[in-house]
């Protein structure tokens, strides 16, 4: 007799099916909803999916911004983020007004914004970038001035690795910015033999302590590959479902198991569920900002 989780599953997987939908998965989300995607990933791959795929219907289980990059790639498609609330909190640290504000300060300067960002954010950019191009880009801009939205512990990353300078807006992800240089040493001293490697957007002593400063997908291809037996990850713990998952042979240990993300774990089963029975709720970006969003995001994509 099938429990009802696994009816669950299910369910959706038929419900799936009648709608023509894809699951798209953010690698932070819990363990039974990274199960049940079609693709698990970051959140620019699950965008760049979410445009190739002949879907009509995208399910984003990530968090808003996210679901609005889709939009913005795919303005064909009907995407639904299961939890609506289900936000960023340094994504909200900066506003398009507050953005205006700062490039009136420094006129000739470039901006480029995080993916982590929201669409108005975007619409008021110069170029967009991921964590795991940003470095890659920065070092290709022509540019006097670089003002770098909105996560500043990875601007900071940014203009350490390409020595230039950078106009840092003070936003910063609160789940990141919990691990602690102490976390490091103490995982040092219990696990001397394990890699140590850590997202960007953690505080800049931790970058700087870390074997490996590393994207999320940065982080799921250097686990593949690396001869390492023990892992140390500092990022959010969700990631960590699938790294043991891929990897079973090797030992994976959270940095700081104060890495959660209470957006990325709203959502479960129960709400896909309800999403795909009622197509809603719906993230759909106007298309005026839609449009000069995008460009930002194209930038991105021509200049990478």
């Amino acid at each position: 007799m099938k429990d009802s989780r696994s009816e669950l599953r299910d369910r959706i997987l038929e419900l799936k099916k009648q709608r023509s939908a894809v699951i798209l998965v953010h690698n932070y989300q819990l363990g039974e909803v990274q199960d049940i995607g079609d693709f698990v990933g970051d959140s620019l791959e699950l965008s760049q999916v979410a445009a190739e795929t002949d879907a009509g219907i995208i399910v984003f289980c990530g968090v808003h911004f996210m679901a609005e990059t889709a939009s913005i790639l795919c303005p064909d498609k009907k995407v639904l983020l299961p939890v609506l609330e289900a936000g960023c909190p340094m994504a909200n640290m900066i506003t398009a007004q507050g953005l205006r504000d700062l490039k009136k300060q420094h006129p000739g300067a470039l901006v480029m914004c995080y993916v982590n960002t929201t669409a108005e954010v975007k619409a008021e950019s110069d170029i967009c970038c991921t964590s795991a191009n940003a470095v890659q880009l920065a070092q290709r801009l022509e540019a006097k001035e670089i003002i770098f939205v909105p996560d500043h512990y990875l601007g900071h990353y940014v203009s350490t690795k390409t020595g230039k300078p950078m106009i840092l807006w003070p936003g910063y992800c609160p789940t990141h910015a919990r691990i602690q240089a102490a976390d490091i040493g103490r995982m040092r001293r219990t696990y001397p033999r394990a890699e140590v490697m850590v997202h960007p957007e953690c505080r800049s002593e931790v970058s700087a302590m870390a074997d490996f400063v590393l994207s999320t997908g940065g982080m799921i291809r250097h686990c593949k590959s690396t001869p390492a037996a023990q892992i140390v990850v500092g990022t959010e713990m969700g990631i960590i479902y699938r790294l043991r998952k891929e990897n079973p042979d090797k030992m994976f240990i959270p940095l700081s198991e104060q890495a959660i993300c209470p957006d990325m774990k709203l959502i479960g089963l129960e709400n896909i569920l309800r999403s795909l029975e009622y197509l809603a709720p719906e993230v759909k970006v106007p298309e005026d900002i839609s449009l000069r969003a995008k460009k930002a995001v194209d930038k991105m994509i021509e200049v990478s």
